[in-house]
């Protein structure tokens, strides 16, 4: 089993001696609901619960370490370990009582890090998941088989930080640039074929490209044709205006 040094060990047993290896392949985030320290996170598994993860994350990037990094933690579902022996190193982090707050920068500072040494220690490669089975970086409710009761977390906020700052991070600290790998990248065609499925979405980004130009070209002939029947009432409020001094002038 492998212990980080950047995180204080509080091993957790019998589950750190009695569960059964796994060759670590890809690193899980969590938020745990709960503005918790490492401490009362390994106070949790070890008096309440049958589950754990390997690290607990506290507001000010504090990081316990309760299993070795090579013995299965049971935070991710399908992920934990599979068949071939394969699993997930799973974090779990303090957050507010919704699990809507973003992580702190204490928080992720502890996170690269930490993906930095995985990638070093175990190869973890420097990519996100791209399914359930595929090695790399991910966060709880990226796949479903990780994620069977289909809850948000980490939260919507902190899966922006993951993508936005802290798997770029991971990338850049580990090799001074980010991923060049092909075969990693989105190509046009997929990102104009995205669709936001967590959010119900049915169409593809295209397709919201084409429906939007639709609309502005029916506002821009609604927008002519209303210019034009102001014009053509001004005139009409003119005519209307001088009939109306001829016939005064007529009266007087």
């Amino acid at each position: 089993m492998a212990w980080y040094p950047g995180a204080k060990k509080m091993e957790l047993q019998p589950e750190s001696d009695s569960q059964p290896a796994i060759r670590p392949t890809q690193f899980i985030l969590h938020s745990i609901v709960a503005p918790w320290t490492p401490r009362r996170t390994y106070e949790y598994w070890r008096d309440s619960t049958n589950l754990e993860s390997h690290f607990g994350l506290g507001y000010d990037g504090s990081l316990g370490q309760f299993i070795g990094t090579e013995t299965r933690a049971d935070a991710t579902g399908a992920a934990n370990r599979r068949a071939d022996g394969s699993g997930a190193v799973s974090l779990e982090s303090a957050s507010n009582l919704q699990a809507s707050d973003p992580w702190t920068d204490a928080q992720v500072e502890s996170i690269i890090r930490l993906g930095v040494w995985l990638h070093e220690q175990h190869g973890i490669p420097l990519r996100i998941c791209r399914t359930a089975d595929d090695p790399g970086y991910g966060y709880h409710r990226l796949h479903t088989a990780w994620n069977p009761d289909a809850h948000s977390c980490p939260g919507p906020a902190r899966v922006r930080q993951f993508h936005d700052v802290i798997f770029p991070g991971i990338v850049a600290r580990a090799t001074g640039a980010t991923t060049n790998q092909e075969d990693d990248m989105p190509t046009p065609k997929d990102l104009w074929a995205y669709k936001n499925t967590e959010q119900g979405e049915t169409s593809d980004a295209y397709a919201y490209l084409r429906n939007t130009k639709r609309k502005l070209d029916a506002v821009e002939d609604t927008v002519t044709d209303t210019a034009k029947d102001i014009t053509a009432l001004r005139s009409a409020v003119a005519e209307l205006a001088q009939a109306v001094t001829a016939l005064a002038k007529k009266v007087s």
